[in-house]
């Protein structure tokens, strides 16, 4: 909880960054993350603003962090509040497009910059997110392979999400299908700048 001042910011920007990568997927309003498809359906239920949502929900994961035994850090905490904030007080700005096309370049760029925010989050290295450490902590009760833990989750909360009215789409495709690769670029380039300095 008393990290480096570098790994603080690095943790700071990639968190915006990852936020305004979500903040693109949701203008673009072609689908979009399986944890954003729920907390709008839960803002279609209760009314309250995107970023307030997505914060209720990082802070009902962490609850259940309890009896799983998973140990918060300070990204832990960070990631519940910057990405909220972000979702909270950029997104009405960003603009949104008249054609399919267009916002779905929008959302494929979303995905890009979700990945790059990611990768500098990860490189920080102060604790998972909140649904990552969910995943990690349902993992090690239930002794499936992280990947199946992680495509139940998310199902899961596509299906809830979906039922509530969220958006799911082609952007919620591509984020699926171009997260990873996304994350694995950024890490790859931020790698090599490291390596050129």
């Amino acid at each position: 909880m008393k990290p480096p001042l570098p790994s603080a910011a690095f943790l700071v920007l990639g968190l915006v960054v990852f936020g305004l990568g979500e903040v693109m997927l949701v203008s673009a309003g072609v689908g979009v993350s399986p944890w954003t498809v729920f907390a709008e359906g839960v803002t279609n239920v209760t009314g309250w603003s995107l970023g307030f949502s997505t914060f209720i929900i990082s802070v009902s994961i962490l609850l259940l962090w309890i009896p799983l035994r998973q140990k918060p850090g300070m990204g832990t905490i960070l990631n519940a509040i910057i990405i909220a904030l972000v979702l909270e007080f950029v997104l009405p700005y960003m603009p949104r497009f008249e054609t399919y096309v267009a916002n779905a370049l929008l959302a494929l760029t979303g995905v890009f910059v979700t990945g790059f925010g990611g990768a500098i989050y990860l490189i920080a290295n102060l604790g998972p997110g909140p649904r990552d450490g969910l995943m990690t902590g349902l993992q090690a009760v239930t002794h499936q392979p992280i990947a199946l833990v992680r495509t139940c989750l998310e199902l899961t909360v596509i299906a809830i999400g979906w039922a509530l009215g969220g958006t799911l789409g082609l952007g919620t495709i591509f984020f699926a299908l171009g997260i990873g690769p996304a994350m694995a670029i950024g890490m790859q380039v931020l790698q090599l700048r490291s390596a050129v300095r």
